[in-house]
């Protein structure tokens, strides 16, 4: 009789550790797919199963950048021990071929802050790129092109994109969570090849993004400060980094 109290008193002990469990590694699998960067950028591509928060990430998506991209918003959510990684990348678009190009470009425009990417259309030919489609203003026509520009292999850009002032009570656009935008900057910087991303920790709370870390100067440190700012979604930068003397 006794053995069996104490049985039972050892299960009622460890139900709540594995309720606790299984709703954590719920929270995960939902704030994963519900995040920016998953439903829009990877457009549900990656499925996320999460065992006591360990996440296991699987799928398929059409470039490395995108991999990494779903690797490390899960990391930056609340609960996440470790990610094991098994995406596969399969493109049917050859690296820097036409189709290639205008991926990135629409990809840098979904994550970018004042531009849209789906009021832009974008067509590539030989390297050469042509936008069309609307834009708010003239500086977001010009931004937009910009981000064209930067895009690796691209030749030439055609800007025929006609500014066509908003509805009046119109929306800026959706609210972005912590996670992708945390993520999106770290990509921002890593891309950069005048940042040092590796010196630098983001972290984001209510769309004010935090940073730290050791900037090789001012020059780099404000670059840092301005890369953060045009990702989509940020309210504003706190930029704590340290400069070298």
């Amino acid at each position: 009789m006794k053995t069996h109290i104490r049985i039972a008193m050892l299960l009622a002990a460890t139900l709540p550790v594995a309720l606790f469990a299984s709703s954590t590694d719920s929270k995960i699998e939902d704030a994963a797919k519900a995040s920016y960067n998953y439903r829009t950028v990877l457009e549900g591509r990656v499925t996320v199963k999460s065992n006591d928060g360990i996440v296991t990430l699987s799928g398929t998506v059409r470039d490395r950048d995108d991999r990494a991209l779903a690797e490390d918003t899960v990391k930056n959510l609340p609960g996440v021990l470790s990610v094991d990684n098994e995406i596969a990348v399969k493109s049917e678009a050859p690296e820097h071929s036409d189709e290639w190009i205008a991926m990135k470009i629409r990809g840098e425009l979904l994550v970018k802050a004042n531009v849209s990417a789906t009021a832009t259309k974008v067509e590539v030919k030989d390297g050469c790129v042509t936008l069309s489609g609307t834009a708010d203003n003239a500086a977001q026509k010009d931004l937009t092109e910009a981000y064209a520009k930067d895009i690796d292999h691209v030749k030439a850009v055609r800007n025929d994109i006609v500014v066509v002032a908003p509805a009046p009570g119109s929306t800026v656009g959706e609210t972005i969570d912590d996670a992708s935008i945390t993520s999106q900057v770290k990509f921002a910087l890593m891309s950069h090849r005048s940042t040092s991303a590796l010196s630098t920790k983001v972290t984001t709370e209510n769309s004010v993004v935090s940073i730290s870390g050791v900037a090789g100067s001012d020059a780099e440190k404000d670059l840092v400060t301005k890369l953060a700012q045009d990702t989509r979604g940020v309210k504003s930068v706190v930029n704590d980094m340290t400069v070298k003397s």
